[in-house]
């Protein structure tokens, strides 16, 4: 089986064109699966994989208390790797037949108020060092953008197009989507690579680096918008994706139609952007209850 994942994962890879994040997580689900199997039933071929052996695994993974959306995920890591091996030909049958994930309660998108994101825009201060710098462009970009942790800190210098105010963004599933940006943002970009040239770093082709002049690892990323969100709000989640939370969720409240948003955000289907039509009507339900005498 080792060498059938590893095909599975050069797949993913380099045909696919998914994210080192995403490429960790399915290895891992891959390789405990394969560890259960190993020491539950001994050396198995993966042509005999059966469905109950797949149960089983799930079962083990129940008894442990992995939460139902870890172990959706898991399921659909195997799915995945069986559909593979059905389209190379090794398998006529997928064991993931009569395989249903369970049931998640969907909880609504944790996102940052629009005061405490013009406070942190507007109002504080970072320092006017690189690191400065830095921080306060990733903030702008994750918020005004929407994007990915791994697609900003990998975007190019030549996928922003000062002239046309946009950036080309390749999203989960080596699609690309063009996002606009504002006047104020494309201003804060030409000024960090003002800086970038005025601090004499070697031209990189990556927009973000560190002082050194090298791209950023998604480590600093997240450690750095969750200090900066820390300076403004008391939600328990700060990280980038709680800023991508923000952008959907403060388009929606302003009136923007949900197939826009679809496609800002780079969602292959409408059902993932509906969520933050909930957090909308909640904001709704907020005014209304404040200010109708009846509310």
């Amino acid at each position: 089986m080792d060498s059938f994942c590893q095909r599975f994962i050069d797949y993913l890879k380099f045909e696919k064109r998914y994210s080192a994040h995403t490429v960790v997580a399915y290895r891992d689900d891959l390789e405990q699966f394969y560890t259960f199997l190993k020491s539950t039933f001994g050396e198995t071929p993966v042509e005999s994989i059966s469905t109950p052996f797949v149960r089983s695994w799930l079962a083990s993974l129940k008894e442990q208390k992995i939460t139902s959306k870890s172990i959706n995920r898991k399921i659909s890591s195997l799915k995945s790797f069986f559909k593979y091996l059905l389209r190379i030909g090794l398998l006529e049958k997928s064991p993931m037949i009569g395989i249903i994930s369970p049931k998640t309660g969907k909880r609504l998108p944790v996102y940052i108020e629009e005061k405490d994101m013009q406070l942190l825009s507007n109002h504080i201060e970072f320092p006017d060092d690189w690191a400065g710098k830095t921080d306060r462009l990733l903030i702008l970009m994750f918020y005004n953008t929407g994007v990915r942790l791994t697609e900003l800190i990998t975007l190019k210098n030549g996928q922003v197009d000062i002239n046309a105010s946009t950036i080309r963004v390749l999203g989960k599933g080596n699609k690309e989507r063009l996002i606009p940006l504002s006047y104020s943002l494309i201003s804060e970009i030409n000024q960090y690579q003002m800086a970038k040239k005025e601090g004499g770093q070697e031209p990189t082709e990556t927009l973000f680096v560190n002082e050194k002049g090298r791209p950023l690892y998604a480590k600093y990323a997240y450690l750095a918008v969750k200090k900066w969100l820390a300076k403004v709000t008391t939600v328990d989640k700060k990280s980038p994706h709680v800023l991508r939370h923000s952008f959907a969720t403060h388009l929606m409240n302003h009136g923007a139609d949900l197939s826009s948003v679809k496609e800002l955000l780079g969602h292959s289907s409408l059902a993932a952007t509906q969520l933050y039509t909930h957090n909308s009507i909640e904001k709704l339900r907020e005014v209304h209850k404040k200010n109708h005498p009846r509310g």
